[in-house]
């Protein structure tokens, strides 16, 4: 029989690119979940016939309990995660089903860590913050960091064209990260950075190019110094065009915190920016590039490992980190009980298989220092 994976989130614009990536790529029934009956219908007699709607609300947690014990696997794609609890993840370990999320947020990441024993005990494998960023960056990270014999510094940096192709959530998702500041790992201690600031000049590929990115809160920024032994781990994120990088900053320094705080400020920026970027995204795209450089020490001296990703379209490219990961949980390749960030977890000879299907190519060189 074939695997029965249950998608949350399903309709949304990552939810459902997760969905396009498993039908292309595992022969799973998949059940795409969503609150709006229409709009969930329609989107699963588009997906084929391997995909089925279910109206749920994750408060429902009856219904969410029957849903997940009817699954082999369930994917949770309905953020904004800065809101949500690890309940799904709970109740999967209750019910033995193996679990994963494209969470971004570090509250969540750390709430669902919390679980891992609780996993161990009940043998299921438990993978957190997979998609794009995080997710393929982290793996990105593992690669440096094995071409090196130590490493004591990450530098990840990331740049989106317009609305990346995603839906309001990730507007949210935007705005909520700069409510607060955070903390960063810096010369080897925790130090408070502000969220967008400290501009920095990336050089990107084509067709991005040297491109502003800025401090931001990301799960990799506390899960990547956790996982290696470094120094130092920045985490910056921009968009284009640049202007957006501007009004973003000015919204970070200049609004009142407690704006920020405000759920009806937070949505009213959300469909601002989202009208904004449908006109935009025209001429901007809606893709994603990825730098990460590892930077450390190679037969002794000091040496630097930079790799590179574009995409053209942000949600595709997070579909396919996530259901990359899936498909390897389906296949049985991934099993590894507790509850994991992506880069504790995917080994990179996996890693690269995956994307090398997918054919999303990932650019490696030496930097001189």
């Amino acid at each position: 029989m074939a695997d029965r994976v249950l998608i949350l989130g399903g309709t949304g614009r990552i939810g459902s690119s997760v969905a396009q990536d498993l039908i292309a790529h595992t022969d799973a029934k998949i059940m795409i979940t969503g609150r709006h009956a229409d709009a969930g219908m329609a989107l699963s007699s588009q997906l084929g016939q391997n995909v089925e709607f279910l109206a749920l609300d994750l408060a429902d947690t009856e219904g969410l309990s029957k849903a997940i014990a009817l699954s082999e696997l369930v994917i949770h794609c309905a953020g904004p995660f800065h809101y949500r609890d690890a309940n799904v993840l709970k109740t999967c370990i209750e019910q033995g089903v193996n679990y994963l999320d494209v969470s971004d947020h570090r509250s969540f990441t750390a709430k669902a860590l919390d679980y891992k024993p609780a996993a161990e005990a009940a043998g299921i494998t438990a993978v957190v913050n997979s998609g794009i960023f995080p997710g393929i960056s982290n793996s990105m990270v593992l690669q440096g960091v094995e071409q090196l014999d130590t490493a004591e510094r990450i530098h990840l940096s990331y740049v989106v064209a317009g609305s990346g192709g995603a839906g309001i959530t990730v507007m949210r998702t935007t705005f909520l990260g700069l409510r607060t500041p955070f903390e960063a790992w810096i010369d080897g201690k925790w130090q408070t950075v502000k969220p967008y600031s400290d501009r920095e000049a990336i050089k990107f590929p084509d067709p991005y190019g040297q491109t502003g990115v800025y401090w931001f809160d990301m799960p990799e920024t506390f899960t990547l110094p956790a996982t290696f032994p470094v120094k130092t781990v920045i985490t910056k994120f921009g968009t284009v065009p640049d202007f957006y990088n501007y009004l973003t900053w000015s919204v970070a320094h200049w609004w009142p915190a407690s704006w920020l705080r405000n759920p009806q400020v937070i949505e009213f920026l959300a469909h601002v920016s989202h009208r904004m970027t449908d006109f935009t995204d025209n001429f901007s795209g809606v893709g994603v590039a990825i730098r990460s450089e590892v930077t450390g020490q190679k037969a002794g001296k000091p040496a630097s490992y930079c790799s590179t990703l574009v995409h053209e379209n942000t949600s595709v490219a997070a579909g396919m980190g996530t259901g990359a990961i899936a498909q390897l949980m389906l296949d049985q390749k991934l099993n590894k009980p507790g509850v994991w960030v992506v880069e504790q977890v995917l080994p990179t000879d996996l890693f690269e298989q995956a994307m090398l299907s997918r054919g999303l190519e990932i650019q490696g060189e030496w930097m001189s220092l």
